[in-house]
């Protein structure tokens, strides 16, 4: 089949046709406007998350600031219980805040630390614990991902919308004709069977 064969026949519902249907028409806006929302709107809305979700990170690496702070108890070299099998465990913790207040709270630490030894922790601008926000490339890496779960999502929306719209078209061309072979059958003569 030559290309504009094809092209042709994929377009039909575009063309005048004395056998075309209004159900046609409404079907062929109905594939034209899921596939636009799915290419501008998945587009959009991934690129939109993305660069919400780099700010957010973006942010988070500006006010979030690293700090020392003092072990007040002992860590197990071994962690059981929940949380076995990391190298890191809670426990309580003390450090100066940015006004000079001395802190203290429950932070992850290496395990194996000892009382009064020093590690590094994180805290907000408001000198609360936080965590360590991403690193740049662990911020693009999760914005792609977010950006990617959005485009997904508006994506496979739009098909399903499509989907359904199509479903209920078929079931009421079917419907019609039906309807119409009601009318049509009695003429063919007699019945068989």
């Amino acid at each position: 089949m030559s290309r504009a064969a094809y092209t042709t026949k994929r377009l039909w519902r575009w063309c005048d046709n004395p056998l075309r249907r209004r159900d046609d028409v409404i079907e062929a806006w109905v594939v034209l406007a899921a596939w636009t929302v799915l290419a501008a709107g998945g587009t959009t809305a991934g690129l939109v998350t993305a660069r919400a979700a780099d700010e957010a990170f973006a942010q988070q690496r500006a006010e979030r600031q690293s700090v020392r702070a003092m072990v007040l108890h002992d860590v197990p070299s071994t962690a059981s219980g929940p949380g076995a099998g990391s190298s890191r465990l809670m426990t309580a913790v003390r450090w100066t805040a940015a006004d000079g207040s001395p802190r203290t709270g429950s932070a992850a630490v290496p395990t194996g630390s000892r009382a009064g030894s020093e590690v590094r922790i994180w805290q907000d601008a408001r000198g609360r614990l936080s965590p360590a926000p991403p690193t740049p490339t662990k911020a693009a890496i999760e914005s792609g991902v977010a950006g990617a779960a959005a485009a997904t999502a508006v994506g496979g929306l739009a098909f399903g919308a499509g989907r359904v719209a199509r479903r209920r078209l078929d079931r009421r061309r079917l419907d019609a004709w039906g309807r119409e072979w009601i009318l049509v059958e009695p003429r063919w003569g007699r019945r068989t069977g």
